[in-house]
């Protein structure tokens, strides 16, 4: 029996990748589940197997409790004092151990033994795949599909399988058994059935690393990726950059005849790769990315983060793609909202623009039109700019002399300070409901701000768009975003309940 528990421990460390300890200590644990089960009172035991023999020694043992609290289980429990008689050394909380016979191995193999260390093997099976895969989040792996269950597709990526949701696969690339693929690692959940690899085919991360794959120079980081945006199955762009002025990163990237490029799109399904030329200047960047398009002009509005590309009248659906895919793809692959529009639609917005500020600056400032048209023609655009700008800037305007300069100053400070009262009075006047005020995330201000615009309660907010709650001063996308689900929670758990 002494060479079967070594043949076991053996042959289920191969199988399962798991350490023989976690072996011997599972088949440790049903031996002496078997020893408690086989004696009639309620006794603890202990079983320690020698790894090298597959002999084991059984001890029944008690544990050393202090002589002040109640014996509550005789069997398996022994004051502090009666331990001290055996060994001087005993402590509370340790144990006072006996020999007792052993039980017969092959008696429980069918058993206990089974149940327990097969138990003991998924549970070092399961900390083995969190500990080595967890760490990987985000990397790529190559795995082979090994089976399809009901769309999605489970993948051996090496001592593990992980899930690839249909939601995650490139469309329309039919994937079967036997099929070697790679994709991004995107989450490692742990969870009771066992730890769950979930990967991703359509991610932007995945273009990234076939890159640094095929690219020597871009793994090697004389070519630096900064950011890929994609329309899975379709079409996709990939900014680059050289450290190196020898070195064209467009070039290295597409390779010889396109060899490179055409690897990575093979990878994808076929997927077209546009490779855009990084660039510091944000404009000269967001004009790369709309290649093959190209602009005229472009006006930068840093607030709203916010691009006005001007284009030919014939490249207008070049520059927008269909769908709006390209245009779409160079926003994302950017970080900047770009509108396209044809040198007749930038004519009519800029006129647009400035009817309203030169109405915007004859209220306020309380000037005739000329003035004001002087000074939306010279490029100021709001009250502050007028109040606060050096003064030499308005003194050096042909029209204007000092004496006007320092009125209009005046009067942009007093339009300022009138607003800026009219707003602190709506603000303190605006009363939110109870619901608001206590409702997770928000604070007393946030909550009287959102009042002054009337959303009062938790339904008003959860009824809010995101770009609503944008032009709420000092409100950003994703802190809007966040409280707007939150307002909503109460909804989704009406929803559930009723399911």
């Amino acid at each position: 029996m002494n060479n079967e528990i070594l043949m076991m421990a053996d042959a289920l460390s191969r199988e399962k990748s798991v350490d023989k300890d976690v072996i011997f200590e599972a088949i440790e644990a049903a031996l002496a589940t078997a020893t408690r089960k086989r004696h009639l009172r309620d006794i603890d035991a202990r079983v320690a197997v020698h790894r090298d023999t597959g002999e084991y020694d059984t001890f029944r043992r008690w544990e050393i409790i202090d002589d002040e609290e109640e014996l509550e289980f005789p069997d398996r429990q022994i004051y502090l004092s009666e331990a001290r008689k055996t060994d001087p050394e005993a402590e509370i909380e340790g144990f006072v151990e006996e020999a007792m016979d052993a039980v017969d191995f092959g008696r429980i193999a069918a058993q206990a033994a089974k149940q327990v260390i097969m138990q003991k093997v998924r549970e070092a099976e399961r900390k083995r795949i969190v500990e080595e895969f967890e760490p990987r989040q985000g990397e790529m792996v190559t795995g082979v599909v090994k089976r399809m269950e009901r769309g999605d597709a489970i993948v051996d990526i090496g001592g593990a399988e992980a899930k690839l949701d249909k939601t995650k696969m490139i469309p329309r690339e039919g994937l079967r058994p036997g099929d070697r693929i790679r994709a991004v690692l995107e989450e490692v959940r742990a969870e009771p059935r066992g730890p769950q690899l979930f990967l991703s085919r359509v991610g932007p991360e995945l273009l990234i690393e076939l890159f640094k794959l095929e690219v020597p120079e871009a793994g090697e980081g004389l070519i630096e990726i900064h950011s890929a945006a994609r329309d899975p199955g379709l079409r996709a762009k990939i900014s680059v950059s050289s450290k190196d002025a020898k070195i064209d990163p467009v070039g290295a990237c597409v390779g010889i005849r396109g060899s490179r490029v055409q690897s990575v799109s093979n990878e994808i399904a076929g997927e077209r790769v546009d490779i855009i030329k990084w660039s510091p200047d944000v404009a000269q960047f967001v004009i790369n990315a709309l290649a093959p398009a190209e602009a005229t002009s472009i006006v930068v509005d840093e607030d709203s983060g916010a691009m006005d590309v001007t284009v030919d009248e014939a490249q207008l659906s070049q520059a927008i793609g269909r769908g709006g895919q390209n245009v779409r793809l160079a926003g994302d692959l950017t970080g900047w909202e770009i509108n396209i529009m044809t040198e007749q639609e930038a004519n009519e917005k800029s006129e647009g623009e400035a009817v309203q500020l030169v109405g915007m600056f004859k209220e306020k400032l309380d000037v005739d039109e000329d003035v004001a048209t002087i000074l939306a023609q010279e490029g100021f655009t709001t009250l502050d700019e007028v109040a606060y700008v050096p003064r030499q800037e308005l003194v050096d305007i042909e029209e204007f002399d000092e004496e006007l300069v320092d009125e209009l100053r005046r009067r942009a400070e007093d339009a300022l300070l009138v607003t800026a009262i009219a707003q602190e009075e709506k603000l303190h006047g605006a009363e939110p409901a109870e619901d608001l005020l206590e409702m997770e995330g928000m604070d007393e201000h946030t909550a009287r701000l959102f009042a002054s615009h009337g959303i009062c309660t938790m339904e008003d907010l959860a009824e809010q768009a995101v770009d609503e709650l944008l032009e709420i001063e000092g409100m950003d996308a994703e802190r809007a975003s966040k409280l707007i689900m939150t307002a909503r929670a109460p909804w989704f758990e009406e929803e559930q309940s009723a399911q």
